[in-house]
């Protein structure tokens, strides 16, 4: 089955590759201003003239697909079955040769607007929360400048923070007010740093508000409110390298203003920005996925946009719960779009560290849970 795009009719490969792999090839192709299938597609042209190339690294590569044109998907099979080696190895092959030939240039050839990403499961309790903040907290040790804006009107992400007091000031501006255009202040009001050296002063936080329950309701009498977001956070994006949205658990128009704000612009690379979902390895995530996945296609339809799912993330895995986790688990790892990102475990720290309200680099930063953080990090190639 083939897919109209602008560069022409497209057929979907679907094979396998290494998480490492992917990562790399990601960030590569957005230094040379290129999108990963351009990228990949480039790759398997010129492997098809190369020669005597290594044996290439696959061991836990993962379902992976890619866009090609017309009969390229059966070209490259065929070749992979003439030289005698597994279709991923042929694909790894390929991009390993390609990344040798297209080192990092000193500086993006394509610059790009501020990552935008939201965390997004209407399904309470997957654990939106712990990757939102745990992404945001890696990234600013990376040296990146991280907003992480708590969108969820239970505010757990800012009072896991430190931050709960904030959520019922009076007589001080919210969110909500610069979204629905009743706020005369600077929205840079409302910032909060945390102070951690290991962040470097480059991580702030706009905390939740109480008044975040009634969105829905004040959205429903905004103008053009899918646009409502990003009206707000505008002033802001000039200071960032990465905006962060922990969502709410809930479909509606709340939602639709984060999907709205983290759609692809105009000219901007495809994958760069977009959606995150936490799931658990159970038939209920399955549910609610669907559900998140008809809304997101709702909207683009209807709006003419393009939302980019930058993957999954299955969170508090124990293979220990029995054989349907495990099946389960492996239904959600056979999906080539949106891509398995990670799989944590059940582990004790992130509930530790949200109990404590500490952040989760700072109190465990030698953590399984630490480490995966920072991994989930890298797959933003910022």
């Amino acid at each position: 089955m083939s897919i109209p795009s602008p560069r022409g009719e497209r057929e979907k490969l679907i094979t396998s590759l290494t998480p490492q792999l992917r990562r790399h090839l990601k960030i590569r192709a957005f230094e040379h201003g290129m999108d990963i299938q351009d990228a990949a597609e480039h790759a398997i042209k010129a492997w098809y003239s190369a020669a005597n190339l290594p044996e290439a690294n696959t061991e836990g590569a993962k379902t992976w697909g890619t866009f090609l044109p017309v009969g390229e998907p059966d070209t490259f099979k065929a070749t992979c079955t003439d030289r005698g080696i597994t279709y991923v190895q042929g694909l790894a092959q390929a991009l390993t040769l390609w990344l040798d030939n297209h080192p990092s240039p000193t500086t993006p050839l394509t610059k790009q607007p501020v990552v935008r990403v939201i965390t997004a499961n209407q399904k309470g309790g997957v654990g939106k929360t712990f990757i939102s903040s745990g992404i945001a907290q890696a990234l600013a040790e990376a040296g990146r400048r991280v907003l992480l804006v708590d969108y969820d009107p239970q505010g757990h992400l800012t009072a896991e923070l430190g931050f709960e007091d904030l959520m019922y000031e009076d007589d001080v501006e919210t969110l909500m007010m610069h979204m629905d255009g009743t706020a005369r202040g600077d929205i840079h009001d409302l910032l909060v740093a945390l102070d951690h050296a290991r962040f470097g002063e480059r991580l702030h936080l706009l905390p939740a508000s109480d008044d975040a329950f009634l969105r829905d309701v004040a959205l429903s009498k905004v103008s053009f409110s899918e646009a409502a977001l990003e009206r707000a956070l505008e002033p802001l994006e000039a200071d960032y390298d990465v905006i962060l949205i922990d969502g709410p658990p809930s479909l509606g128009l709340n939602m639709d203003t984060a999907l709205y704000y983290v759609r692809r612009r105009e000219g901007e690379l495809a994958d760069r920005s977009g959606v995150i979902t936490p799931v658990w390895a159970n038939k209920a995530s399955h549910r609610a996925f669907r559900l998140l996945k008809s809304q997101m296609d709702d909207l683009c339809r209807k709006g003419r946009i393009t939302i980019d799912y930058l993957g999954l993330v299955i969170n508090a895995y124990d293979s220990r719960r029995g054989k349907l986790v495990k099946e389960n688990r492996d239904q959600w790892e056979l999906s080539s779009s949106p891509v398995v990102l990670a799989v944590i475990g059940d582990l004790k720290e992130g509930r530790e560290a949200a109990d404590g309200e500490i952040p989760l680099l700072e109190y465990a930063p030698d953590s399984e849970h630490a480490q995966a953080m920072r991994d989930l990090a890298k797959e933003l190639a910022v």
